[in-house]
């Protein structure tokens, strides 16, 4: 399996996040790549390739222009006003919170633009953000062409994350959508998509990206916001609208869900690809689930993830793999290529 890979990630580097009322050490760092590049090269997994360039017009098929333009200059304007301090937002956008349109939803300072375009305070822009976040999408649409030339499966090792980005938010650690701008690649060029979010956390990202459409049927295994992050969404009522009615599947499960429970919601999620029938499959690949997480509360072993990628092979689709979260440094590699090496030998 080709990988796609670029150090390019480690431009974005964040010390703290803004979590549970404190500052505490980020745990979205560069390690988490470089643990995982290390283990695919050590297990043979195949060959690792650097992305190709793109143009901005994929990522503005999927996110809002005036939304990229601010994720592009944020981190500069934001250091002429506080030097060698990551950007995080301290007030948030009045629409958001329900209050009708004021006049301040019209300011263009970078203050008033970071409550507008991010939805938490974990999520830090850094010097290094935008160059990082577009070159993961760069790294996702590597993989996205691969596998439209020919390829059973590619493998975007991409960071930071993407699924929690929508048109015109980010946050959970996501900037832009790599996922969802891959799959709207593949759109245009005349594939039929279906996504497959197995991540801790549901894509809420993604979700809404496609949430009206009936050509990307999305799909998520996740934690119940009841109890996790993303708080608002992700719930099994959330179905698709207009369009997408039927065509967004979310399936949460609840606290110290372990493999058995997992497998069942996994089944459920692979007939209704099935039945969608897609001429390409996306894998938003997140090893959170696993039970050492540091942040995430369900109980997979590091066994269970070769049964994973070995599920996903099931579908007998081209595939491609998009890294998202995963936090457990000591065995995150490990889970990953789990996965990958799962799938190759089903």
């Amino acid at each position: 399996m080709k990988t796609f890979y670029t150090a390019q990630h480690s431009a974005h580097a964040p010390l703290q996040e803004f979590e549970a009322g404190r500052m505490t050490p980020a745990v979205e760092i560069p390690e988490r790549v470089e643990a995982v590049r290390s283990r695919i090269v050590s297990r043979g997994l195949g060959p690792i390739l650097a992305p190709s360039e793109f143009t901005s017009a994929p990522a503005l098929r999927v996110h809002d222009p005036a939304f990229v333009a601010f994720l592009k200059s944020a981190y500069a304007r934001w250091a002429d006003m506080h030097p060698n301090i990551d950007a995080i937002p301290s007030v948030f956008s009045p629409q958001v919170l329900g209050f009708r349109h004021s006049d301040g939803l019209l300011r263009e300072d970078v203050l008033a633009q970071l409550g507008r375009y991010c939805f938490d305070t974990g999520t830090p822009l850094t010097k290094g953000s935008w160059s990082a976040a577009l070159a993961a999408v760069n790294t996702a649409l590597s993989a996205a062409l691969a596998v439209g030339d020919g390829e059973r499966a590619a493998f975007a090792l991409t960071r930071p994350p993407g699924h929690h980005a929508s048109a015109t938010l980010f946050g959970g650690y996501c900037y832009l959508n790599n996922v969802a701008i891959a799959a709207q690649f593949l759109v245009d060029h005349g594939a039929r998509c279906a996504i497959i979010d197995v991540d801790y956390h549901h894509g809420n990202g993604t979700q809404d990206i496609f949430y009206a459409r009936n050509d990307v049927l999305f799909v998520s295994l996740h934690a119940d916001p009841a109890f996790a992050y993303p708080v608002y969404w992700g719930f099994a009522e959330e179905t698709g609208q207009e369009q997408g009615e039927g065509f967004n599947l979310n399936l949460p499960l609840p606290v110290a869900t372990d493999w058995q429970g997992y497998s069942e919601a996994l089944g459920t999620a692979i007939t209704r690809i099935s039945a969608f029938s897609p001429d390409v499959l996306l894998v938003s690949l997140g090893l959170d689930t696993f039970a050492l997480d540091p942040i995430c509360r369900f109980r997979l072993q590091s066994a269970d993830y070769l049964r994973l990628g070995e599920a996903i092979a099931q579908l007998n689709q081209p595939t491609v793999f998009v890294f998202e979260g995963g936090y457990d440094l000591a065995h995150l590699a490990e889970n990953t290529v789990n996965v990958l090496e799962g799938f190759i030998g089903a």
